[in-house]
């Protein structure tokens, strides 16, 4: 939980970029991800020279040569606004020992080529290196709060046209799927990786034991979170941001999920979160040939429930976010992926999102996918719930409120899959309810809410006409006698 202290130093840092002329709210996050990086390699320095004192021998692998003291952060912090500014710009300085020399061994490494130093002025930049210094950041916690405040500015800032997924949307997802200490977990369309992010805190809140094992250490760190995204901006960020969250080495690629050159997403998951992409469409020749077996379409968010069908293993669980048209559109292609996943996979829930989770950048309605890849069908019922609240206002505010589900979609969602119990979903008039395979596949594998939800009309009693029209003559009567009454105070 961010503190008051720290979420004030984050505000006048983001005031002082605003105020500085950097006004576009993913560059200002950029910007600051590189401080805190520079700031991270100095402090991993330090770390280095701490060791090697205690045992009174020779750095193993610094990360700054004697030479390349004046570029550390200990160090340039301490000089006048102009020599700072210097040093970032002149050749070899701070920002290229940042891209070329600091960030080999990291997952900063193939993603920092594109990156640009775009502080205009000396004041400026001096003035945030000073408040970023005297952030405390001793802590994993600390370091991951601080970084999911500074992306949370992207939703109240509306001017940079990147959609990200509410953060206790994500949660809920993650709590819903469990991941486990084998689990190799995949985001396909990553963005600042707020699915891996969840699933890596959702693993120390739940199973801190399994960090003394020394094999799942490795796992987590190097082989558990894979992501994939193209846009690079986004993937500094995302790398930042797993870092912070102390993921130091997860496999992130570079390119489009969806290409036909990216053919290494087959068979490989046991777990995929995502929110794709839900506009846009791709010629054919750009999409993966294995993709289109699956489903024959030009649509983003057909094409990447396709993928992850490809990219799961056998047994692997999703949970996915897609638009209200994927659950009843009539196109030959979303008729497939419905029939695709309940008839071949396991399709276990869905879950009905309100149009305004989304808010301030979209109102478009969604749902929720749970399923498991088998291959070999599996689906006797879907569990369907209608959630009508998420803990926060509808409208473009998006201000906490007391009316929140996702409490009770949790509880309930445990108690359907353990499969127990589930007699008690058979009243369609409530909140969530058990559709059976059959009455699915009798509806053209219709997975709308509304196909199946029943609503209970109230009866209202109304009076005869003959007592409407009495009570009609008897106001007459009342509204002239208090006419002539007036008109006899004004004689």
């Amino acid at each position: 939980m961010i503190t008051g202290e720290l979420k004030s130093q984050i505000d006048k840092i983001w005031t002082d970029f605003w105020t500085g002329g950097i006004a576009n709210p993913l560059t200002v996050i950029e910007q600051f991800t590189y401080l805190l990086f520079i700031r991270r390699l100095d402090e991993i320095q330090l770390l280095k020279e701490k060791q090697a004192n205690l045992v009174g021998i020779a750095i193993k692998d610094p990360v700054y040569s004697e030479d390349e003291k004046p570029l550390r952060w200990s160090s340039f912090r301490n000089n006048d606004p102009e020599t700072m500014y210097r040093l970032f710009q002149k050749e070899n300085g701070v920002f290229d020992f940042m891209k070329n020399v600091g960030a080999k061994g990291s997952i900063f490494a193939d993603f920092m080529r594109g990156a640009t130093f775009m502080i205009p002025t000396p004041r400026l930049l001096d003035m945030v290196v000073q408040q970023i210094d005297k952030i405390k950041m001793e802590d994993r916690d600390t370091k991951g709060d601080l970084y999911e405040y500074l992306l949370s500015k992207t939703a109240t800032a509306g001017t940079n046209g990147q959609f990200r997924t509410p953060r206790h949307i994500i949660k809920m997802m993650v709590e819903m799927v469990k991941p486990q200490k084998d689990d190799t977990i995949c985001d396909p369309a990553m963005g600042t990786a707020g699915f891996l992010v969840a699933s890596g805190e959702y693993v120390h809140q739940y199973h801190a034991d399994w960090f003394m094992d020394a094999a799942f250490r490795d796992h987590y760190n190097t082989q558990m979170f894979t992501g994939a995204e193209f846009d690079a901006t986004m993937m500094r960020i995302a790398a930042m941001n797993l870092q912070l969250h102390g993921i130091e080495h997860p496999n992130l690629v570079s390119k489009d999920a969806l290409s036909e050159s990216n053919i290494g997403m087959t068979d490989k998951y046991s777990l995929i979160l995502a929110n794709p992409p839900f506009k846009g469409s791709l010629d054919y020749d750009s999409v993966e040939s294995g993709i289109l077996k699956r489903v024959k379409t030009k649509k983003s968010e057909l094409l990447f429930l396709g993928l992850i069908l490809r990219a799961l293993k056998t047994g692997g669980r999703c949970a996915v976010i897609v638009p209200d048209g994927v659950m009843f559109g009539s196109s030959n292609a979303h008729q497939q992926i419905r029939q695709e996943l309940v008839e071949n996979q396991r399709l276990q829930a869905v879950i009905s999102m309100p149009s305004g989770v989304f808010k301030p950048y979209a109102g478009v309605s969604t749902a929720i996918l749970l399923f498991t890849k088998t291959n070999s069908g599996g689906t006797d019922h879907v569990w369907f719930y209608d959630m009508q609240a998420d803990g926060y206002s509808l409208d473009d505010k998006r201000n906490p409120i007391a009316a929140n589900d996702i409490p009770d979609i949790i509880s309930n969602w445990n108690v359907i899959a353990s499969e127990t119990k589930q007699s008690d979903y058979s009243d369609r008039t409530a909140k969530s309810f058990l559709i059976p395979f059959s009455e699915i596949k009798a509806n053209d594998w219709d997975l709308s809410i509304n196909r199946y939800k029943e609503t209970v009309h109230e009866e209202v009693a109304y009076d005869s006409p003959a007592v409407i029209l009495n009570d009609i003559k008897q106001l007459d009567a009342e509204r002239t006698e208090a006419l002539k009454k007036l008109e006899e105070l004004l004689k």
